[in-house]
């Protein structure tokens, strides 16, 4: 009942504070208009003093409207890749904005506590996080909502541990730990290079960052190498055939080949080809492919299953032989 008069309310307040919408709507509704038919004119019936309806009704939505970037979100909204059940709760932890987009990070929340199972409830990882026992690319972060993305280091100094997060053969997020040494840097993509003022050279990275005079034969699209400790960029892989790749968006998300040709299509999106280790041979867009390593070495440790896709049959081979059963041979079912 309180919500029903604070409308009504509202929509009152908006039609007293604005006056001269009662003369526009009087003006439109009462005013006669006369129509000749055939010689004889006719004056249409008089209608009734009224408010514009429609302008009011706009005006009561914009009352009403919230305000601001949105704070929540709903579980089953929730990317897919977070793999958060539906049972669990009605709402999820929206990350911040920040270096990465919220459908392709995760939170720091549900890092902790659903993948590495470091706490067991959302305070648990705020007692963690408050501790600065958390770093992220060599910051400490202290916010549970902090959004971690691809190629992102987390170091948890305390137990001497550091993962770094890429994606498997499924799209989801792989956490992959990895040693002291590779956790002081990590692979960025450029993604535009560009002169500012005073002819200052500005190349603008995958995780947000800018970097001043870069190297002048790095260009859009190629891979650098980032030290976390200096901040500098030390090398760099550039985007051309034959250098290693991961797919980081699109139906192929994960798996990792080799770069075989770019097409390049005018007034549309470039295509490139990529080979996997067996052989295997698909096609995305330019944006969806990240270089990870000059020829087909790698420059980072690679997830479980070194990106390569299996059949359904195979993922079915490899499960019975882990389990001590002897399952189907993927080469004697015939589909």
């Amino acid at each position: 009942m309180f919500l029903i008069f604070l409308e009504r309310f509202c929509f009152l307040m908006a039609c007293r504070s604005f006056p001269f919408l009662q003369v526009v709507g009087s003006m439109r509704g009462s005013s006669g208009i006369n129509a000749e038919y055939g010689g004889i004119t006719k004056k249409k019936k008089k209608k009734k003093d009224s408010v514009d309806w429609f302008v009011c009704g706009y005006l009561y939505i914009l009352i009403k409207m919230p305000r601001g970037p949105r704070k929540h979100l709903k579980r089953l909204n929730a990317p897919r890749n977070w793999m958060l059940d539906k049972l669990s709760g009605k709402w999820a932890p929206r990350p911040r904005t920040g270096p990465h987009k919220l459908r392709e990070s995760i939170p720091l929340l549900i890092l902790l506590r659903n993948r590495l199972k470091y706490a067991l409830t959302a305070r648990e990882v705020i007692q963690i996080l408050h501790q600065r026992l958390i770093k992220v690319d060599g910051k400490v972060r202290t916010d549970q909502k902090y959004p971690a993305g691809f190629m992102d280091v987390v170091s948890i100094e305390k137990t001497n541990e550091y993962f770094r997060l890429m994606y498997d053969v499924k799209g989801r997020f792989a956490i992959k730990p990895i040693s002291q040494t590779e956790a002081d840097y990590k692979l960025a993509r450029v993604r535009k290079i560009w002169k500012g003022k005073n002819g200052v050279i500005f190349a603008a990275l995958s995780d947000s960052r800018v970097v001043r005079y870069p190297d002048p034969l790095i260009k859009p699209h190629d891979t650098v190498k980032y030290n976390l400790k200096e901040g500098k960029i030390t090398s760099f892989v550039p985007f051309e055939a034959g250098n290693l790749s991961m797919i980081i968006g699109g139906r192929n998300l994960g798996r990792i080949g080799v770069i075989v040709k770019r097409e390049r299509h005018l007034g549309g999106f470039d295509i490139v080809h990529v080979k996997d280790a067996i052989g295997h041979t698909f096609a995305t867009r330019l944006q969806n492919v990240f270089v990870i390593g000059k020829g087909t070495k790698p420059l980072v440790s690679l997830p479980l299953g070194h990106g390569i896709r299996k059949t359904i049959l195979e993922e079915l081979s490899i499960r019975h032989k882990r389990l001590g059963n002897k399952g189907p041979n993927p080469a004697e079912v015939s589909v």
